[in-house]
């Protein structure tokens, strides 16, 4: 296949950096001038920022206010050196880890769980790296679990077709089959197609609250009772959704049961630095029990290193993201979070309404805040290009092809909502008055649903490589 035009795109997006900066291909024979350096970086920062400053950006940035960054950045150079590797030199990250995850656990249901609750009923959990390592841990600790009680050599999970790549990815790394079953018109899990998917093999039955691509809640109750039924766990990915959902329904929008207060849910994963607001590169993943939560950990005694224990995938962390993660979560607090998710869902609402309003659109599923729309009048990825035009960053989905938008707080400021529907509107008009390829993004998109997904794959492995070319 040529891919000609992925590259070329590639190429168009980082010409200006690549113009702007010398080449480094090996280590300069003298280290270069710090404040060089920083000027440097203080031109890229003036190139990349502005867009989601300004709310031009699907999702990416969750906060972004200047005072709160400002504020994180200071507590992560206070921790820049820690690493929690080293629980004797930075006891502090001990403190910071544990109340991380309690507070979490709490937000999602850990305080109904009576307080004599024994090991296989206490909520527990750890930080990570984001919600891929989240879901990857979860994973991992379901496939050893099946394996120790049922001896099951290929343990299964059972997934709606909309759940993240990452599932694909845990399947791939730990040898699990992953069976995939179709959603309802809804865009949620289909329970009768899992009832029938499920079978001896099960390890963990998947629900999204809410699911990437369309921003539909899984019926998480009832996939969570299928798993009790079955006797095999309820994996509830709430990543896009653990931050949102609890205050939402404080403040009276219609959320279905989704966490610890459901029987049956054994794990969730939930991303604090999304809607928790922290800095990228932390998550937590929670357990229903300690002993599920030590199908995760990694121990060795043969070593002759020493006794070696790691409780995720990586060895030594960034403590200063897990410090900067507390600093987050205990700044906002409640009150923080509930007008946070206020501004949101009434910007989102306003979204909505607007979508709703221009000719030709539909929105997909009953969405709170990540709003997935398409168009059955136009070409929707020619609708991504004049977007991209406009300066806009949206997400492109598949299966249909449609749109989305995951509101942040950067939409929620005055004017950001009703410039994205003027330009929509104006984008939608633009695709069709003038029928055609798009360009840039929006072209790989159109090209790659017509193809066989083998091919697509080989085309995103030429995208990686030319990533990490020079």
């Amino acid at each position: 296949m040529d891919f000609s035009a992925i590259l070329s795109t590639l190429d168009e997006q980082l010409k200006p950096y690549r113009q702007a900066m010398p080449a480094t291909t090996r280590l300069p024979p003298v280290g270069r001038s710090r404040d060089e350096i920083l000027r440097e970086l203080a031109a890229i920062e003036a190139r990349e920022v502005p867009r989601w400053r300004e709310g031009y950006a699907s999702g990416a940035v969750y906060h972004g206010e200047e005072d709160h960054i400002d504020f994180l950045n200071r507590v992560y150079a206070m921790c820049s050196q820690a690493n929690p590797l080293h629980a004797d030199l930075w006891p502090s990250l001990v403190k910071f880890e544990a109340e991380i995850v309690a507070m979490t656990a709490h937000m999602l249901g850990a305080g109904q769980v009576p307080p004599d609750a024994g090991p296989e009923e206490r909520i527990c959990g750890t930080v990570t790296s984001g919600g891929t390592e989240s879901i990857l841990l979860a994973m991992k600790a379901y496939r050893d679990r099946a394996r120790e009680r049922k001896g099951i050599a290929q343990p299964e999970i059972v997934a709606p077709v909309t759940a993240h790549a990452a599932y694909d990815k845990a399947a791939q790394y730990f040898g699990l089959k992953l069976v995939k079953v179709p959603v309802d018109e809804a865009f949620r899990a289909d329970l009768d197609a899992v009832r029938t998917a499920v079978n001896e093999n099960t390890s963990v039955i998947v629900a999204s609250a809410p699911g990437f691509p369309h921003g539909t809640i899984d019926p998480v109750a009832e996939l969570a009772a299928v798993a009790a039924e079955r006797g095999t766990g309820c994996h509830v990915d709430a990543c896009l959704g653990g931050f949102v959902l609890p205050w939402a329904e404080r403040l009276g929008y219609p959320v279905p049961p989704f966490d610890f207060r459901v029987p049956g849910v054994t794990s969730i994963s939930v991303d604090t630095h999304k809607y928790g607001y922290a800095p990228k590169g932390t998550s937590v993943i929670l357990y229903r029990g300690q002993r599920l939560r030590h199908h995760q950990y990694y121990t060795t005694a043969e070593w002759p290193g020493g006794l070696y224990v790691s409780p995720t995938m990586a060895g030594s962390r960034p403590g200063a993201l897990s410090a900067a993660c507390w600093a987050a979560l205990v700044s906002t607090g409640e009150d923080g979070y509930l007008e946070a998710t206020r501004r949101i869902l009434e910007t989102a609402g306003t979204i909505k309404e607007g979508i709703r309003a221009i000719p030709g659109l539909r929105i997909l599923g009953d969405p709170l805040w990540v709003v997935a729309f398409t168009s059955d009048e136009a070409d929707i990825f020619q609708v991504l290009a004049a977007m991209g035009q406009r300066g806009w960053s949206l997400n492109p989905l598949n299966h249909p092809p449609a749109l989305h938008i995951a509101v942040t707080l950067r939409h929620t400021r005055p004017g950001v909502a009703e410039r994205f529907l003027a330009d929509l509107r104006a984008a939608v008009e633009e695709a069709r008055a003038n029928p055609g390829a798009p360009g840039g993004a929006a072209a790989i998109y159109g090209l790659t649903a017509t193809l066989p997904a083998e091919i697509v794959r080989e085309a995103l492995k030429a995208y990686l490589d030319y990533l990490y070319e020079v």
